[in-house]
């Protein structure tokens, strides 16, 4: 093998196309598989990437990542089959974008700070998306991302288009407006409606993080992560005591709650 680490990982990288494309050919379960089929598990080895790059274990990274990729080129490899591209049209293409969106290195505009490349970047997506036919600023915006990354670039995008909250204090203000319309809608007994108005104060709720410079799937991430450590130190009391949780009132669950709570915070 060389020892020119660019000619290795090219010689890698070719290897592991042609293992893809042998599984398609003599293995039962990869002769199945669809591009439908593999987008599912593309979502799911993207969120195990994440896990891993979070964590910072490096040999979780290599595994992860490796999964990743393999499935994206699984897909690249079926449509090889479908004669719909070719792989090497994909690598050209990400290659070629990255190039084209990066016109303060392999251009002549000038793009100093980290915000000058962002605004650029957003520029020359604009311009993309009018060339490809979009007539509204929201076009483009995957429907099929999760829901809450899906309401926050919902508002970013409109924001960039002059539509937007003035501050956090105007979006808590519309989630108690939408919670009174959830109130409203109980009360008549109509869930229905009950379920849009909820669907609204989420919305909202999930632009308020960007107002104080937040991500809403890190900060609510974050929130999940304290739930589940007080909810295990619950559980570690209540075993420790001899208590059912099932068994238990509302205000003894509460207790219990605020006395682990305690004990994370030390308040």
């Amino acid at each position: 093998m060389s020892d020119d680490p660019l000619r290795s990982g090219d010689q890698e990288f070719a290897r592991l196309l042609t293992v893809l494309r042998e599984l398609r050919q003599r293995c039962p379960w990869d002769r199945e598989q669809s591009v439908a089929t593999l987008g599912k598990h593309l979502v799911e080895e993207a969120y195990e990437a994440l896990d891993a790059i979070e964590r910072d274990d490096t040999h979780a990274i290599i595994d992860e990542l490796g999964d990743l990729i393999s499935q994206a080129l699984s897909v690249a490899v079926i449509a090889e089959e479908q004669r719909r591209f070719r792989a090497a049209q994909l690598f050209q293409s990400a290659a070629d974008k990255l190039v084209w969106r990066h016109p303060h290195v392999y251009a002549d505009t000038t793009a100093t700070t980290s915000a000058e490349v962002i605004e650029n970047w957003n520029r020359i997506k604009q311009d993309e998306r009018a060339s490809a036919g979009a007539t509204s600023a929201l076009d483009g915006i995957a429907r099929a991302m999760p829901a809450l990354a899906r309401a926050e670039k919902l508002g970013s995008r409109a924001r960039q288009a002059g539509m937007d909250w003035h501050d956090i204090h105007d979006v808590l203000a519309k989630v108690r407006e939408e919670m009174d319309e959830v109130e409203g809608a109980l009360a008549n007994n109509d869930t229905d409606a009950a379920a849009g108005e909820l669907g609204d104060m989420l919305l909202a709720l999930a632009n308020a993080p960007r107002f104080i410079e937040h991500n809403v799937e890190e900060t609510l991430r974050r929130a999940c992560d304290k739930f589940t450590q007080r909810f295990k130190s619950v559980e570690r009391i209540a075993v420790g005591r001899g208590i059912d949780l099932k068994e238990m009132r509302p205000d003894e669950i509460d207790a219990l709650w605020n006395e682990a709570k305690r004990e994370s915070t030390g308040k």
